[in-house]
């Protein structure tokens, strides 16, 4: 999970969003994974690792192209973004809560799980109502 770096992309997407519910996502997105990035942090600094502290490629480039979108357009694209990248952290979190070499690593991950797991539910039911939110009401 590259919490770290793409909490820039949720603040980005606080200014874009039209609907009231992906505002309260785009909020919680920003406040959870900052709380995540700053545990994993926490853990890298006791194990002597350096963790990125800007965006990488993909997310600069996410970041970018979500900067230049508004209204229905940028609703959309963050919301299908949402689903895609909390589908990915879900699988990853799943892998390392299961097979992660590390113990306290492991138990981060299996700890972290649940609320990335409702993030994706909750990014899955924001797609939706984007998906049938009127034109007029966004």
């Amino acid at each position: 999970m590259k919490t770290a770096c793409a909490v820039g992309v949720w603040v980005l997407a606080l200014g874009g969003l039209m609907l009231a519910q992906e505002k309260e996502f785009g909020k919680r997105m920003a406040d959870d994974h900052g709380k995540a990035s700053a545990e994993l942090k926490a853990f890298a600094d006791q194990k002597g690792l350096t963790l990125p502290t800007n965006l990488d490629p993909k997310h600069r480039q996410l970041r970018d192209r979500l900067a230049k979108l508004n209204g229905a357009d940028f609703d959309k694209a963050y919301a299908t973004e949402m689903v895609k990248d909390h589908k990915k952290d879900v699988a990853d979190f799943k892998r390392e809560a299961k097979a992660a070499k590390d113990p306290d690593l492991k138990s981060w991950a299996g700890q972290t799980l649940p609320t990335l797991e409702d993030h994706l539910k909750q990014a899955q039911d924001m797609q939706a109502q984007v998906k049938s939110a009127p034109r007029a009401a966004r």
